[in-house]
């Protein structure tokens, strides 16, 4: 099997070509229906709005929302025309935005109206001020001067922003060979998306990505689950993950599959969309399938259409799992394993793959995939079933960190091995167990949340004199955050005030669900914090 050499635009033609009138896209939620003609004429058309306002070949487009249809689209797009899809978290609140775009030199932000009780728009006039006072929805933003425009994917008239449909407008001015010729100009090594990930020091990266790197890894993900242009894959998964756009969207339409899209998590209306669009395979975190199989409507559904799918995210029960084999039919459904720099994954089970592997082990490195796992420290490779770091190399590692070389460096050697920050134990059939972590991430839900962001962050309040993070186990998540703050003399700081310090600054999931207030840290001679050992107390005190 030879690796593809196309963009992602290619791939819709070919596909396209080959089966016109097959659903490319469904959202049961909304009624709406697309076959792969009318999926290429709308990317098509939305490439061209793209080119009549303006946006060059290269230009960062971020794009700000749950699954919604228009950032489906966008993806596909900005794969037509050469822009730069830059994913926005939908959990993010100012600070971090503001973080995001100004690091990605972002020119242009789609936007939804809000998510979750969060207004996005009143979000980006804190940051923008400036945008109330145009009238053509061309901005100068202060603090993000290379901002230009803000799209609304709705038609709700705001001042300086571009509705949904005022920014279509552009498509006409665009004729069908301009977009020939634009996308004549584009290479399978092209950058396409930059993905944010908060790196060992705890601030977000942006994690360059090519064509060549997303379309070669969705086409192989979905060749392990021998998807085919009969498969229905419920995609519950968000969007702005990897998981969402290249282990949904990617794999799905490099095999003419249907995407049946939900655009926010929710346990009935996937149960709904498997039984009523007779979804051959479904994707989630462990914590959506236990949502899931635990509902009590879940023995009202149907669920025998379901084959495959994958489980991902984090440490996969080996109950869950067999639950979803047994119990939702999915006999077939696989384990990935990867992160956002390797495009993201780098080994996956295969659907043939005895039960104890799927359950056990995070299955064998991809075809054109290379893996080996050193000794951390002096970066020697160690021999089967010896643990050590897993590193690994080939067309699915990023072109690197944006506007960063030196964490680039860091993290990608001069021979191309990409250190994962992971420690793994390789088996003597090549099966690669995942044992833990050399990072101090957090893996709460399927998201990974990183101690010294949070710290970070934590640190510019007026009362915190320090402040440690660690995670602590829970049956819900798999891991929640604890903190353990220092206060400052003659302060009277309550967990409650704590709290809301981080509301509306840092995403949700990032705030620690316990806080704890402490004169001191454990420390070793030298004077570092024994981090291990807060971790013991940590879960003293929750499970106490």
């Amino acid at each position: 099997m030879s690796l593809l050499n196309q963009t992602v635009g290619d791939i819709v033609k070919e596909w396209t070509a080959k089966n016109p009138l097959k659903e490319a896209y469904v959202y049961p939620e909304i009624g709406l229906r697309r076959t792969y003609e009318q999926f290429d004429n709308e990317t098509d058309e939305l490439a061209k709005a793209f080119i009549g306002m303006g946006i060059q070949r290269g230009e960062h487009v971020a794009i700000w929302s749950d699954n919604k249809p228009q950032w489906l689209l966008s993806q596909f797009a900005t794969g037509k025309m050469g822009a730069v899809l830059v994913t926005v978290n939908t959990n993010y609140q100012a600070k971090e935005l503001e973080y995001l775009l100004e690091q990605s030199d972002a020119t242009t932000l789609i936007m939804d109206e809000s998510f979750k009780g969060t207004d996005y728009i009143e979000i980006i006039r804190s940051i923008c001020p400036e945008s109330l006072l145009t009238d053509d929805g061309v901005i100068t933003c202060a603090k993000l001067p290379k901002l230009k425009r803000i799209i609304l994917m709705t038609n709700r008239q705001e001042k300086g922003i571009y509705k949904w449909s005022e920014f279509m407008v552009h498509a006409t001015g665009i004729t069908d060979e301009e977009l020939i010729k634009r996308r004549q100009t584009m290479s399978p090594d092209d950058v396409i998306n930059i993905q944010y990930t908060s790196g060992t020091t705890g601030f977000p990266k942006g994690v360059m990505l090519t064509h060549r790197n997303i379309v070669n890894n969705g086409k192989i993900i979905g060749d392990y689950m021998k998807l085919t242009e009969n498969d229905r894959i419920c995609i519950p998964v968000p969007f702005f993950h990897c998981f969402g756009c290249v282990l949904g969207n990617m794999a799905a339409v490099t095999h003419g599959s249907t995407m049946v899209i939900i655009e926010q998590f929710d346990p009935l209306k996937v149960l709904n969309a498997v039984q009523d669009e007779k979804c051959t395979a479904l994707h989630g975190v462990p914590t959506m399938f236990i949502a899931e199989l635990e509902h009590p409507e879940f023995p009202k559904y149907d669920t025998s259409t379901l084959r495959t799918g994958i489980m991902a995210g984090s440490t996969c029960p080996i109950e869950v799992m067999k639950k979803v084999i047994t119990e939702m039919g999915a006999s077939e459904i696989t384990i990935c394993y990867g992160q956002t720099e390797s495009s993201p994954v780098i080994t996956q089970t295969q659907t043939d793959d005895p039960i104890e592997k799927r359950v056990s082990t995070v299955g064998k490195p991809h075809p054109h995939v290379e893996v080996k796992i050193i000794d951390p420290s002096t970066g020697v490779e160690m021999p089967a079933g010896s643990p050590g770091e897993l590193c690994t190399r080939g067309y699915h590692v990023m072109k690197g960190y944006y506007n960063d070389e030196e964490a680039t460096r860091e993290v990608i050697d001069v021979d191309g091995w990409l250190r994962t920050g992971d420690l793994a134990v390789m088996d003597g059939d090549g099966y690669i167990d995942i044992t833990g972590r050399i990072k101090d991430v957090v893996i709460r839900g399927g998201e990974n949340i990183y101690p010294r962001e949070v710290e970070e962050f934590l640190y510019t309040h007026p009362d915190i004199s320090d402040v440690q993070i660690v995670g602590v186990p829970d049956s819900k998540y798999g891991e929640e955050l604890m903190a353990w703050i220092i206060p400052k003399h003659n302060t009277t700081l309550t967990e409650e005030s704590v709290r809301e310090f981080c509301k509306g600054n840092i995403s949700r999931h990032k705030i620690p669900k316990y806080i704890h207030f402490t004169d001191e840290y454990p420390m070793t001679a030298s004077g570092k914090i024994q981090k291990f050992k807060l971790r013991e107390l940590s879960m003293e005190e929750t499970l106490s």
